[in-house]
């Protein structure tokens, strides 16, 4: 078979030779994305890593080298000195900005992204425009037209990095995570693949171009090109039909294109590694594309809604990065990188050889482990199926080193380039051999599916747990699992009955699990994967949870209700499961659970933490307030109630406010069920009388002056105190100077406390976890997360003078505003900073019982989460926001 017309004369062949630019980079991707992957558990954000080191890094540098490559040998022009230097500050300014991308993204440092995505566009579209200069003064050959493909794509590009420069700030549209997805993988990089197969798929097979092919790749393109921004749009709208006819005009695109890939393919079957891995490539694409096309369309029949495709794409995207573009990348170079490298026939030959070892054992083992990650299968099996995948497609690696080696000896022995080209490429060995290859590849996977099913038969659905008779009633529950619960958390189940429940992880980004207390154990879920959990037949109550760290102490917890058992029924003893979190939690195994992503309840009131100013006054005033004490059932997280002790029905109690000199008479009047009192700390006396224990029914008057300024604690002093304040006993009195402070234009009290909580239906504090200091909750003004549901408000350039008091009874606080920077901070009688322009604060730490403030404006709109910086204790409930506007 003759040689395609495709490629120009050798002579005029450009960029011939090593160049360090051009082909080192794209080694230094691959292999930080292998990197990632085995270090993936230790890394931030590792799939957005991972997809990004691959598609930003790597592919978009081999984009922009090898797109600049085929110009001038589909304009049959070579490169002048000066083309090679503008390319080499392209390439220097992409890889740049990808640098500062991936830096900037894992290191939340916005500014640092943003600089990063503009060098970035800035080459891509002087790479564009290069190209469409070279196109518009040269007179193109049979295929040249194809380079309006690399022009259309970097003009799609800047859309998507643009996109994903706004996502690097505010991540929470899952619209544009879509659509920028789109403009990126099937713009810039679908399109580019695109038109380079027109040429390329026959120059690797070694035969003749389809006849038609210019024609189907000059009506392809538009269709393309469009289908690729209608679906873009239709996502970032969240219109289902419009991203479905996207989409399906770009499958109709890559369709015509497909004629011609076919027609080449019956002339000349791929045989050479680079022809395989192209081959599946495009396979995975197809494969891909119309999997999210048949998702888009179920899902708005059936009323899935936006978030439901979402989270298909999230799945395709991951097989798109690892079939698609890895594969096609890989492919593309084991062909590219002998020619260019040149020195003759044999050297080519010599260099290809190199790539195409053990080519149908890497291309089988590579597409048969991810066809089983695709597939619905336990972790066990998906960990190491990803592991033979990892290791097949890696192997590129070492070999690209080698064929460059070995090529480069070839042509140091003297193999001189001849007037009739390379010659024809031998792949290694011949089709029993590549067939042998094969087999041996798919005979790797299969063992290993096999072996993994025999390690855990549950978890690949195979087998029944050892938890009762087989012959009983069965009983099949849909749960949900997202943001932190399972959906539904409480199941009624008659006694003998087999329950069987169908979990989904519907989170857009977390994986989670379900485990038992009987010892039975679903795998971990990534998001949108499901599986069926065979519990075993319901004897007694049962407790389940998700054993992902720190998840079931956020509430995702459930609990199976025997009905029908008698009261001496008991619930199994937990058993072991390696690897799971099967011990008890004190207060969270009742099967309630606390959700602090959840609705508070209906009756719900935040706590008023506005401090309003004081009226003008010519001296000295006298305070009069009473504070009656109640014990009351209140909520304190969605869905959680505790009998607490109040002062005035809140906890805190009502925030008092005075100067300087004021006196306070204070009437406490006990109509509790037991003794209560009262320890001002704003005031100075002998705490013999005005601090005693009042019996309920009795009542006491506490006066005292206000010496000195701060924020001062007061709580009720009865034993055990550590009791009376962790059940609400607290609040905040705060006295000003005699001349006042400077004026703000919104003032904040906001109090820390701690919350120990027994039964979750409203029972007592539990003092066994206030004597061992493990806090349930840890509250801003006596509730989980209150200003999460409704913020405290705030406008760009006003000042802000937030009070902090820490309460107690036992943790400390670091009071922070994220983005925010304090130029005044006041705490416990003195200024650390005033008023300052060039330094600031970020945080103002606390003990038990001290108190202090923090002044700052805030730089523009947005949320702004002010949390204490003891972090396990924001994840408690020490959190908020502030909603900034214009």
């Amino acid at each position: 078979m003759s040689a395609p017309t495709t490629r120009p004369p050798a002579a005029k062949a450009p960029n011939r030779g090593f160049w360090a630019l051009r082909d080192i980079p794209t080694l230094l991707w691959l292999i930080l994305v292998v990197v990632a992957v085995l270090a993936h558990r230790a890394l931030p954000a590792p799939t957005w890593l991972m997809i990004h080191l691959l598609l930003l890094g790597a592919l978009t540098h081999a984009i922009l080298v090898w797109t600049q490559y085929f110009s001038y040998a589909l304009l049959r022009s070579a490169p002048t000195v000066t083309d090679r230097r503008r390319q080499s500050v392209r390439l220097s300014l992409a890889n740049g900005g990808a640098v500062l991308v991936i830096a900037g993204v894992l290191a939340a440092l916005y500014p640092l992204t943003l600089v990063g995505a503009a060098l970035l566009i800035v080459a891509v579209i002087w790479h564009g425009t290069s190209l469409y200069a070279r196109s518009r003064g040269s007179l193109p050959g049979r295929f040249g037209r194809t380079l309006r493909y690399y022009i259309v794509s970097a003009a799609i590009l800047p859309l998507g990095l643009a996109l994903g420069a706004w996502l690097a700030h505010d991540a929470s549209a899952a619209t544009l995570v879509l659509s920028h997805a789109l403009l990126n993988v099937l713009g810039w990089i679908g399109i580019t693949v695109a038109g380079t197969l027109v040429t390329l798929w026959p120059t690797i097979l070694r035969t003749r171009a389809d006849a038609r092919a210019t024609i189907g790749a000059a009506r392809a393109l538009p269709v393309l090109a469009g289908g690729v921004l209608v679906a873009a749009a239709g996502a970032a709208a969240g219109i289902l039909p419009i991203l479905a006819l996207g989409l399906l005009a770009y499958l109709t695109g890559l369709g015509i294109i497909g004629l011609s890939l076919w027609r080449a393919a019956r002339q000349t079957p791929p045989r050479s590694f680079a022809a395989m891995s192209v081959g599946m490539a495009v396979l995975w694409w197809i494969g891909c594309l119309l999997a999210l096309v048949i998702a888009t369309i179920v899902d708005f029949w059936s009323g899935g809604g936006f978030a439901a495709v979402s989270r298909t794409f999230d799945q395709v995207a991951a097989l798109l990065a690892a079939g698609f573009a890895a594969q096609v990348l890989v492919g593309a170079l084991s062909y590219l990188i002998p020619v260019v490298l040149g020195g003759g026939p044999t050297p080519v030959r010599t260099g290809t050889a190199m790539f195409d070892k053990g080519g149908s054992l890497r291309i089988a083992t590579a597409n048969a482990a991810l066809l089983v990650c695709a597939l619905p299968v336990s972790s066990l099996v998906r960990v190491a199926a990803s592991v033979l995948y990892l290791i097949a497609m890696a192997a590129f690696i070492p070999l690209m080193l080698a064929a460059m080696r070995v090529q480069r000896v070839a042509k140091r022995a003297g193999a001189k380039l001849t007037e009739h080209g390379h010659g024809p490429i031998t792949p290694e060995g011949d089709g029993r051999h590549r067939a042998g290859g094969a087999m041996a590849g798919l005979l790797a996977v299969v063992l290993t599916v096999a072996v993994c099913a025999a390690i855990d038969p549950i978890g690949m659905g195979w087998g029944v747990p050892a938890t009762g008779a087989t012959n009983a009633p069965v009983q099949v529950v849909k749960v949900d699992a997202a943001d932190y619960r399972f959906t539904p958390s409480t199941i009624t189940v008659p006694v003998g009955t087999r329950l069987k429940i169908e979990l989904t992880n519907t989170d857009p980004s977390m994986v989670h699990d379900l485990v038992f207390a009987n010892g039975v154990a679903g795998s971990r879920l990534s998001p949108g994967q499901s599986e069926t959990i065979d519990v075993g037949v319901i004897t007694a109550d049962l407790n389940g949870w998700c054993s992902i760290v720190g998840h079931r102490q956020l509430g995702m917890v459930m609990t199976v209700v025997a009905s029908g058992a008698g009261p001496g029924a008991a619930a199994p003893t937990p058993s072991a499961s390696p690897g799971r979190d099967v011990g008890g939690m004190p207060g969270m195994d009742h099967g309630t659970g606390i959700d602090l992503s959840g609705t508070p309840g209906p009756g719900f009131t935040p706590y008023d933490a506005v401090l309003a100013p004081l009226p003008p006054s010519d001296g000295p005033v006298t305070r009069r307030i009473t504070l009656t004490v109640t014990d009351k059932k209140v909520e304190v997280a969605p869905g959680v109630t505790q009998t607490l002790w109040l002062y005035n029905g809140t906890a805190p109690g009502p925030t008092l406010h005075g100067r300087v000199g004021d006196t306070f008479v204070v009437t406490l009047i006990n109509h509790g069920d037991m003794g209560h009192s009262l320890d001002f700390h704003a005031g100075s006396l002998a705490p013999d009388m005005p601090m005693r224990t009042i019996a309920p029914g009795e009542s006491l008057v506490y006066t005292f002056t206000a010496n000195r300024s701060g924020i001062w604690m007061y709580h009720c002093a009865t034993m055990p105190m550590t009791a009376h304040i962790a059940s609400g006993m607290y609040g905040a009195v705060v006295i000003e100077p005699k001349a006042g402070l400077p004026a703000v234009s919104k003032s904040y009290v906001l109090v820390q406390g701690e919350y120990y909580l027994g039964a979750h239906d409203g029972g007592l504090v539990d003092t066994a976890k206030l004597q061992a200091g493990t806090p349930d909750l840890v509250v801003f003004n006596g509730y989980a997360n209150q200003y999460d549901h409704d913020p405290l408000t705030a406008k760009v350039g006003e000042r802000v003078r937030v009070w902090v008091l820490d309460a107690g009874p036992e943790r400390s606080t670091s009071f922070h505003i994220v983005g925010g920077q304090f130029d005044t901070v006041w705490s416990e009688g003195r200024y650390l900073i005033k008023d300052a322009t060039d330094t600031g604060s970020q945080a103002l730490g606390l003990m038990p019982a001290q108190g202090g403030f923090v002044e700052l404006t805030f730089p523009e709109a947005g949320h702004y989460p002010f949390i204490s910086h003891f972090m396990i204790d924001a994840d408690r409930g020490a959190h908020g926001i502030f909603d900034v506007t214009q």
